[in-house]
């Protein structure tokens, strides 16, 4: 569905004028669409519907605990990275049993509240984690069921930082060496094996590299089976892409179609981990325009939103479209569209061509539903913030602006006290 569409003069979201919501919530802001998350995950968790499947959205894409808490009320399981992520599914109300826990830097803190917890499985991504997770398992006088990260050494096509599944990245355990792991912890009585796991990227357009990564892990599979370690979930991660600008992602329905046919003769439960799939094109962030800068060589439209708000731009050179939220009849000229904090790195597009935006004028900045609010920062002493969510004709502020007070209340102004002569 298309969550964000212009209605007569005003970009809306579903039914809700995003011009009211910058009056009411003020700018910066993220603006939601409760419908779009909750269609998106149906609409995969439908094409899927064939074979045994469970949909673990991935809370770091936007885990603001509304969006938690729809999807979670829709049927999803949460795939976590932190013991944070652990308290926030608990508050929304996450099934332990739908929880999966993934990461290379599990804490001992963090192992134990998933153990205490009772979240399906952990993701282990190298051996000295395993120990760990035995070691408090036993403690605890509890059994920690995990899945080996696969690293299939597979190249995806998507940008450097976000690729995970080569042997140069730092994520999981070599397909030849995972054997030894999981026969490892058949002497260990405080684990068990009851999965395998791979995640390769993420914006990865086509199925192509799920399909060559899970025919590189299906002998694994085979060859554990004869070595009597039963596994009951194959775990193929997340990162199927989204359209910003221009991009195809083959539709999911063609995705289904190219990972059923691999994974439905094992007999194991599939386990799909998507965030930006479901988040990216369910909200904006929503800017004011301050000034309109012109120099001898550029345009610059200044808004009030900046990196630290959204650091996609600056971090991945990321594409987002910026859509006036007035439908607008103006002259159109280019323009690099940039924020207030002080780094050339702060922009949002450069050399886009717009219609002749003014002083005071609203953007939406178009594909911000993930990794926006997540990654966001108080760089340059900039509050967060807030989140908006919209459902039909009706809308919550579901993550209050932060005040400078909350800011800065966690530093302590030191003591004037000496210590010692």
């Amino acid at each position: 569905m298309e969550a964000f569409q212009h209605k007569k003069k005003h970009l809306h979201c579903e039914d809700v004028d995003l011009a009211g919501i910058a009056a009411d919530a003020g700018t910066p802001a993220y603006v939601y669409s409760r419908t779009a998350f909750v269609t998106r995950f149906r609409e995969l968790d439908e094409v899927f519907g064939g074979i045994e499947h469970l949909i673990c959205y991935s809370a770091k894409a936007n885990g603001n605990l509304a969006v938690l808490q729809a999807l979670i009320e829709a049927g999803a399981g949460i795939d976590i990275v932190s013991g944070g992520e652990l308290y926030a599914a608990q508050r929304a109300g996450a099934d332990p049993r739908k929880i999966v826990f993934a990461g290379v830097g599990k804490t001992t803190d963090e192992i134990e509240r998933a153990l205490r917890a009772g979240i399906l499985f952990f993701t282990v991504e190298s051996g000295p984690e395993l120990d760990r997770i035995a070691a408090v398992a036993e403690r605890l006088g509890v059994v920690g069921r995990f899945a080996v990260r696969v690293n299939p050494d597979v190249e995806t096509d998507t940008h450097d930082y976000i690729t995970t599944g080569t042997s140069r990245n730092k994520f999981g355990i070599a397909v030849d060496r995972a054997r030894e792991v999981y026969v490892r912890a058949q002497d260990m009585p405080s684990v068990q094996a009851v999965g395998v796991h791979m995640h390769i990227g993420s914006q990865i357009m086509t199925p192509d590299p799920y399909v060559e990564a899970i025919r590189k892990i299906i002998p694994l599979v085979e060859e554990l089976r004869k070595a009597g370690i039963a596994l009951a979930y194959f775990d193929i991660g997340g990162g199927y892409g989204i359209r910003y600008d221009g991009e195809r992602p083959q539709a999911a329905p063609q995705f289904a179609d190219a990972i059923v046919p691999l994974v439905e003769p094992l007999g194991l439960t599939l386990v799909l981990e998507p965030g930006r799939y479901i988040a990216g094109n369910s909200g904006v962030l929503l800017a004011r325009v301050e000034y309109v800068k012109r120099t001898p060589s550029k345009t610059f439209v200044i808004v009030d939103a900046a990196m630290n708000d959204l650091i996609r731009p600056a971090l991945y050179k990321a594409v987002h479209r910026i859509v006036p939220v007035e439908n607008s009849t103006a002259k159109t000229e280019t323009v690099d569209v940039v924020g207030p904090v002080c780094e050339s790195g702060d922009f949002f597009a450069k050399g886009v061509v717009l219609p002749a935006l003014k002083e005071g004028d609203l953007v939406a900045i178009m594909s911000a539903g993930a990794y926006g609010a997540t990654m966001g920062s108080t760089y340059n002493a900039r509050p967060l913030p807030p989140e908006v969510l919209v459902s039909g004709r009706s809308y919550s502020v579901v993550r209050a602006r932060q005040t400078y007070e909350q800011m800065y209340a966690n530093n302590v102004l030191p003591s004037s006290k000496r210590v010692g002569k």
